[in-house]
């Protein structure tokens, strides 16, 4: 049977969803640039919405000092400050990383091209020995374009998103005078642009690639598609150093303004006196944010890739089928037109008046996009695939309908949605298990430590059981394919997950600035409203990102292991076991290499907050300014320097296991390390997140509960900040790491896999 769409119409089709979407985010990103932080002279005309009552609007406005202008005039100061910190950040960040990617694409080449001598002749197909494809020099090259411009729509995803959060956070300040639903759509369409911008970004990036390598390759899909890896192992390898290096930034910060401001001086988080305080924010945007686009770009491009892969070699890429073989491309595709709906319910359908409405917005976005986007599945299978066909599947052919492979992109789908509500449940402090924390902190930090670690570890368990479900119920339906695809039926929804991920961090400067420019009480209370909605909407960003790392990463095990040509991985075998073994034990090294990354960077912030509150007369009267520069400059000097160590234990292990050991042990590395980074992945950041929003629960003193536990600086409280101290570089530096540690290994072997297939295993092969 025919397909139902043609190749032409999918040559359109994709191309055009992602200049939607770029479109799409433009409009959010002009309607957000119409709040001004330039002080105006004169009152506002009044707005659309002054006929309905014009009149109370303006009273509120009058009574919120809206035609203050000392304050906006502070704002867009702190904005600027904020602004070109994260800036000078990312532009250091970059060169180092720049440096890493020319040596890395140079690797790539020597490796791949000396596979068959770097020699031009056509060589033949690794699956189908009968037909000739092209030399393994042309993949090395290719493989190298496409890894260079992966790595730089990584960085450019992250780069944007930092922009658009520094452009957006003091006009969040400024609209939350006029009340929290203003303040909620400023957050959310900012958020909204960086999602639709990155979605669509990697698409069609993605897109142009396939195409333009398809004129070289001609019939020989196998060789296009192996090529297309380097795109994912890009970008995950850029997302690696934009976490790291960010995630250790923020939390230098953020230890030593807690540690020194909250502990030390009482006086509030985000005070001015603080000489922190700058860093602080500026490190909710390079980690938060830029971290958290580069991590999120690079699951879905490795998703995509490892689907290809396993498709170049099955029936779709056997009969040269197009439409089927860009069966991924169009899941995005439609993945970016529902996102757009689905925003739209946030931003222009309802309207939110109550602080209560915050949460329930945010969450009935991740229902909405994942209920249409089941349809829209159910549409592209119908239109875009066979009704029957056959999956490669470790050396023979799978056959599959097209309803089994909808319900393999759907299980994915709503897992993702499973394991956002479970973390949910365990980070938010509407529900008990936060509760349980914040009371355990009666009896001092160390129970709350107890609790909080103990949380951690329990909220594992739903998770990993959703995961195994899909990989269960996809591996059965189509082998690998069928895996590849799930993952990306779990980030298919990325523009709505990145939108309502990048709104925390927003919102979290906002309540910083508002706090700063000595705004009044009330908004305080606003921006803090949206902040702890945020914080719990970071935590599923989190979940999603680690759940869609472990599908990403088994898929891309499958590619590897049939690349590799294994035709089993036995454990029982002492090559495989060592791996194995090895593997398991990798992101608890990478873990204490972060870990300790924050604890000294945030010793030397300590040391220099300490010191300009001794040193500097009049800072805590606040009659005298402190010196931010310098804090900015620990933060930034931290973790460029540490980022590296980190960074060279996820890249060079694959290198050298598979050079020295060969792909047995290899596969051995990723299987260990997949089944324990995510258990560990799950657990620190849903324990960091736990304790923060403690934290939150204890100052915000909403319930009878939470009053007996505060005010602020009483003991309950300060156990709470000890805890939420601890939790930091959990859930902001080593557990969202840790899913890019499961996925580049796992990508990395598979791009390298020709190599360490003829190549490999140096070590067994002199004895």
């Amino acid at each position: 049977m025919a397909v139902l769409l043609s190749t032409l119409a999918t040559e359109i089709v994709i191309p055009v969803a992602a200049v939607i979407g770029i479109v799409f985010s433009l409009v959010q990103w002009f309607i957000v640039s119409r709040v001004k932080v330039t002080p105006e002279r004169h009152a506002p005309p009044p707005g659309p919405n002054s006929n309905k009552n014009g009149f109370n609007d303006y009273l509120i406005e009058e009574e919120e000092g809206l035609h203050d202008q000392n304050v906006v005039a502070k704002c867009a100061e702190i904005q600027n400050a904020i602004s070109e910190g994260a800036t000078s950040f990312l532009f250091t960040e970059y060169q180092y990383v720049g440096v890493f990617m020319v040596v890395f694409a140079i690797l790539i080449f020597l490796f791949l091209g000396s596979v068959e001598g770097f020699s031009t002749k056509s060589q033949p197909c690794t699956y189908d020995a009968q037909r000739t494809c092209k030399p393994a020099l042309a993949t090395a090259i290719f493989s190298t374009v496409a890894f260079v411009l992966g790595g730089v729509t990584s960085i450019l995803s992250g780069f944007l998103g930092m922009k658009i959060a520094t452009y957006a956070n003091a006009r969040t300040t400024l609209e939350a005078r006029k009340g929290v639903g203003k303040a909620f759509i400023v957050a959310f369409r900012s958020g909204a642009v960086m999602g639709f911008l990155l979605a669509a970004n990697g698409l069609l990036v993605l897109y142009i690639t396939i195409n333009v390598f398809k004129v070289y390759y001609g019939d020989d899909w196998e060789g296009l598609f192996e090529s297309i890896t380097g795109y994912g192992l890009g970008g995950s390898a850029m997302a690696l150093f934009g976490r790291v290096g960010g995630g250790i930034y923020t939390k230098a910060a953020d230890v030593g303004a807690d540690l020194v401001g909250k502990v030390e001086r009482n006086i509030p988080e985000d005070d001015p006196r603080n000489p922190a305080v700058i860093a602080d924010n500026v490190g909710d945007n390079v980690g938060d944010i830029a971290g958290m686009g580069s991590d999120l770009f690079g699951s879905y491009a490795e998703s995509s890739c490892a689907a290809l892969v396993v498709a170049s070699i099955s029936s779709f890429g056997i009969n040269h089928e197009f439409t089927s073989m860009l069966y991924p491309l169009l899941i995005s595709s439609m993945g970016i037109l529902i996102c757009l709906i689905t925003t739209l319910f946030a931003t222009d359908f309802f309207e939110i008046k109550a602080v209560k409405e915050i949460e329930p917005a945010l969450k009935k976005q991740l229902i909405i996009s994942t209920v249409l986007m089941t349809v829209g599945i159910a549409i592209i299978s119908w239109i875009a695939l066979p009704s029957s066909f056959t999956i490669y599947n470790f050396g023979v052919q799978k056959v599959v309908k097209n309803w089994q492979l909808f319900l393999c992109v759907a299980v994915g789908l709503w897992a993702g949605l499973i394991i956002g509500f479970v973390t949910e449940y365990y980070t938010s402090n509407a529900y008990s298990p936060v509760q349980d924390v914040a009371d355990s902190c009666r009896t001092g930090a160390a129970t709350n430590v107890i609790f909080g670690l103990a949380l951690g570890y329990k909220s594992v368990i739903i998770p990993i059981f959703a995961i195994a479900v899909s990989i269960f119920v996809s591996f059965s339906f189509a082998a690998m394919y069928g895996i590849a695809v799930a993952a990306l039926g779990m980030l298919s929804t990325i523009a709505t997950g990145l939108a309502i991920d990048a709104y925390g961090p927003i919102s979290d400067n906002a309540g910083g600035i508002a706090e700063m420019a000595g705004m009044s009480h009330r908004i305080r209370e606003r921006t803090d409203a949206l902040d702890a909605a945020g914080n719990t909407t970071a935590a599923i960003g989190k979940g999603f990102a680690i759940g869609s790392a472990a599908l990403v990463s088994l898929a891309l095990f499958g590619a590897f292991v049939s690349r590799a040509a294994i035709s089993t991985v036995d454990v029982l075998t002492p090559k495989v076991f060592i791996g194995l073994i090895v593997g398991a034990m990798l992101p608890y090294w990478f873990s204490a290499m972060t870990m300790k990354s924050v604890g000294s960077a945030a010793l030397k912030m300590v040391e220099e907050v300490r010191r300009q509150f001794n040193t500097i007369p009049g800072l805590m009267e606040g009659t005298a300014k402190p010196d931010y520069a310098t804090c900015v400059k620990i933060s930034t000097d931290a973790s460029i320097k540490e980022m590296i160590p980190p960074g060279a234990l996820v890249i060079l292990t694959p290198l050298i296991v598979g050079t020295l050991f060969g792909v047995e042990t290899l596969s051995g590395v990723l299987a260990g390390s997949l089944v324990s980074g995510v258990q560990v992945a799950i657990s620190a950041s849903n324990t960091g997140g736990a304790w923060d929003n403690a934290k939150k629960y204890i100052e915000a003193g909403a319930s009878e509960h939470a009053r007996t536990l505060g005010p602020k600086g009483s003991d309950p409280h300060k156990a709470a900040v000890i805890g939420d101290t601890i939790g930091d570089p959990l859930k902001d530096t080593s557990g969202p790491s840790l899913n890019i540690l499961i996925k580049l290994m796992a990508v990395e072997s598979l791009v390298f896999a020709p190599f360490f297939a003829t190549h490999g295993g140096l070590l067994f092969k002199i004895f």
